[in-house]
């Protein structure tokens, strides 16, 4: 069996959205000349990825700086607060071991019961309110679409939603589709009771051999799982053991980067660090804190046997500088997203694998949010959208 993927065109150094030649604010990308993409995929791409970089701080890196670089300096964290504010999660109800979280430097995370994987993010209200917001973005980014699979809406029977969070996504897609039995995993259990009544959850460990049927489900969706797995080729094998013949998944992931196409992101900026950051933490690791700019995904599914490979790339704002109005306001709520919880990414591994302190981390953490409040920096964060489908004769 044979499988293909195409990419969509490389960014555009224009800082601002082009003018007057489209109505539309967020035209989809055009496929490479003279070739067709060999699945139907979405009828049009939700926003345009601009072409030609001028300048990329993940391509580009001057260095890494260190955490005492950022604790030299006096900032004033009483003034600077976070968008957003806390609210009680609600959490389905299970077993005591499985809710005893571990502690560190105030902020909770996963069950050592649940998994030995080393998952980094907290599960407290503050990270889950993030995921909240993210989504809210992403489906803003794709104008209210869930998904961009070519599914087949009356046939499709079972789905599940990996890594699925706090649930949101599985239960608005079990609300669009009554008749489908939906399946949310995670490996906290920090999803709602009152859910509809073909969704489901499931503390689970998907970097785990799966425990479902071969052959079952017509959709697996993936997002934001970007520097949580260490071998992507099996986790992918195990979606194409257990995936319909027929049927698809589908991936949205980020990089952990800010792009930068006018020269306004400072090489020194809390901003252009983030990257160069996240790369050492994955040297040190082995985890892939950059699966969109390596390709992982799209190997990952061809290595696994899928077939029907097609993927996009979305650059959006990071905070809303852009005067295109879907842009601006795609780059508030990933503004909104990241400042309200910049600690949940940083407070395991800064200090764990960098050697930063808890001053150097706050201080860091204050600096970043400092720049997306003044938004005077015209930072991108890249998206890319990955389908593919498992053959009807596999």
């Amino acid at each position: 069996m044979s499988s293909s993927f195409k990419k969509a065109q490389s960014p555009a150094p224009e800082a601002k959205s082009p003018k007057g030649k489209e109505k539309s604010p967020t035209p989809g990308p055009a496929s490479p000349a003279g070739k067709k993409s060999p699945t139907p995929g979405p009828a049009k791409s939700p926003t345009p990825a601009p072409t030609s970089p001028v300048a990329d701080e993940s391509s580009e890196p001057v260095g890494l700086l260190s955490g005492a670089h950022w604790g030299q300096q006096e900032l004033d964290e009483d003034n600077d607060s976070t968008l957003g504010s806390d609210a009680e999660s609600s959490t389905a109800s299970i077993t005591s071991s499985i809710l005893h979280y571990r502690d560190v430097l105030g902020r909770t995370y996963h069950s050592d019961s649940v998994t030995d994987t080393e998952y980094w993010g907290p599960n407290d209200a503050k990270a889950n309110e993030m995921l909240d917001i993210f989504h809210a973005t992403l489906v803003r980014l794709f104008d209210g679409k869930l998904y961009t699979s070519p599914l087949n809406e009356k046939e499709i029977e079972n789905a599940i939603d990996i890594g699925t969070g706090t649930g949101v996504w599985a239960i608005d897609f079990a609300d669009d589709h009554p008749n489908c039995n939906v399946i949310g995993t995670d490996i906290s259990p920090i999803q709602p009771s009152w859910v509809p009544p073909n969704a489901r959850f499931l503390i689970d460990d998907a970097t785990k051999e799966w425990t479902y049927e071969e052959n079952y489900f017509d959709f697996i969706h993936l997002r934001f799982m970007t520097g949580i797995i260490k071998d992507w080729d099996a986790l992918y094998k195990e979606a194409y053991r257990c995936c319909k013949p027929g049927g698809w998944i589908e991936q949205l992931d980020c990089d952990a980067g800010w792009y930068c196409f006018d020269g306004t992101m400072a090489k020194t900026s809390a901003m252009a660090q983030w990257g160069p950051i996240w790369k050492e933490v994955g040297r040190k690791t082995g985890l892939e804190f950059h699966v969109v700019s390596s390709d992982t995904m799209e190997k990952g599914m061809e290595n696994a046997g899928f077939t029907n490979i097609t993927s996009e790339d979305y650059y959006v704002p990071g905070t809303p500088w852009s005067d295109d109005p879907k842009m601006k306001q795609l780059g508030l709520y990933q503004s909104v997203a990241l400042t309200h919880d910049i600690e949940g990414f940083l407070v395991y591994f800064m200090p764990n694998y960098m050697g930063w302190t808890p001053k150097e981390v706050a201080n860091y953490a204050t600096a970043l949010r400092r720049e997306f409040r003044e938004a005077k920096i015209h930072s991108n964060i890249r998206w890319r959208m990955v389908r593919a489908q498992k053959p009807l004769d596999a």
